[in-house]
């Protein structure tokens, strides 16, 4: 990011509510929808960024798109959303617990142990544990995992 965007960014803070309001309404052409200096700041700082970094992919607009579409209830199809943790699909994670190997196979619509579907990798871990996991890191596929 250039140093003119940080520094935009950076003057956020020093403005008035007033101030933010036009910077608002200089970068979004509407007045603000209200006089929250939080929200205000944080939208701005985001706009700011977006028109200098570019904004999000069209693959993640049309997921979120989806997504509220289903929420809204304004649609009937369940949108799909792949975790990027995911391997692909026909993986076969093993996992040792209580001195007996487990193998869980990736499908394209959720995950395998023994011929039983589960749509989640933690509801999976939860089967064989028998205990509240989150899948990735029962697994070992969490960020930062060795």
């Amino acid at each position: 990011m250039d140093t003119s965007a940080l520094t935009r960014l950076a003057a956020l803070k020093r403005m008035s509510v007033n101030e933010l309001k036009a910077e608002w309404e200089a970068l979004f052409a509407t007045p603000a929808p209200n006089n929250s200096r939080g929200y205000l700041e944080l939208r701005i700082g985001y706009r700011i960024q977006e028109l200098m970094l570019g904004g999000l992919s069209r693959e993640t607009r049309r997921t979120l798109d989806l997504l509220a579409d289903e929420i809204d209830g304004k649609s009937d199809r369940k949108a799909i959303v792949a975790d990027a943790r995911n391997p692909v699909v026909g993986t076969r994670l093993v996992r040792e617990w209580g001195g007996v190997e487990h193998t869980v196979t990736v499908m394209k619509d959720g995950f395998d142990w023994q011929g039983r579907k589960f749509k989640s990798l933690s509801a999976a871990a939860r089967a064989i544990t028998g205990t509240q996991w989150n899948g990735y890191r029962f697994f070992g596929l969490a960020r930062g995992a060795r």
